[in-house]
């Protein structure tokens, strides 16, 4: 009589990795779609062709998969920034460079955007438990103050930067424009997302980031203020 064999490992055991890659590929779209308030366990574990055990098994519950979600789409984003290798390209073509990666990544990875705007509505609250996060952003930060100081050196720009800033401020010159394009759309009666809208505001954003960094620009905010009018301890413009 023969000896029973050992049982067959199911496909989800033969391969783990590729099952917590369907799983984080449908919590993506899951929680971009419908917020982390409206995403539903069962529907991801349906479209990744598991269950909720494995589920479980794989990543966690549903904070642990959220967070996961969120974990992922900034390891994304931060590895395709340092495909750009800008440390090879003059101060002002990195910065162009990086302006217009951020806002081409925006328009080509919308459930980004949502991600965040979901996140922020949670206050972060997620994001808070990262171990990974602080990680991944440290080294680029690194890299943009290091192409503000050869900028500096070379006479491209203008000392004083501080890269964490200007980071904030090219994403949000990116993310504002397509974020608000409905509404700000019927304001001026424009259609801001045609191919030739978003090459104009393209070109808008790149000449007002190097002209803001050249050294014909103003450097202390006293400069443009005569004098500033201080209320509650917020300068008013």
């Amino acid at each position: 009589m023969a000896r029973p064999g050992k049982p067959k490992k199911l496909s989800w055991q033969r391969d783990p990795e590729g099952m917590r890659k369907r799983i984080l590929s449908a919590a993506t779209d899951e929680f971009a779609r419908y917020g982390y308030g409206g995403a539903r366990v069962d529907r991801i574990a349906k479209v990744a062709g598991a269950n909720k055990r494995m589920l479980y098994y794989h990543v966690g519950n549903k904070d642990d998969l959220y967070l996961a979600v969120l974990e992922g789409a900034y390891e994304h984003i931060r590895a395709a920034e340092r495909a750009l290798n800008l440390e090879a390209l003059g101060a002002k073509e990195a910065i162009a460079r990086l302006l217009r990666f951020t806002w081409e990544y925006y328009l080509d990875n919308p459930e980004f955007i949502a991600l965040l705007n979901d996140e922020n509505l949670h206050r972060a609250r997620h994001l808070k438990r990262s171990r990974k996060v602080k990680e991944l952003h440290s080294p680029f930060v690194v890299l943009i103050a290091d192409i503000l100081k050869r900028g500096e050196a070379s006479g491209e720009m203008r000392g004083g930067i501080e890269p964490v800033q200007l980071y904030v401020s090219i994403a949000s010159l990116c993310y504002f424009y397509q974020s608000n394009s409905a509404t700000l759309g019927v304001i001026f009666g424009r259609d801001l997302m045609t191919a030739d809208a978003l090459e104009e505001r393209l070109e808008h954003m790149t000449d007002l980031v190097l002209t803001a960094l050249s050294h014909a620009a103003p450097s202390v905010l006293d400069r443009v203020l005569t004098p500033p009018v201080v209320f509650n301890q917020r300068v008013k413009i």
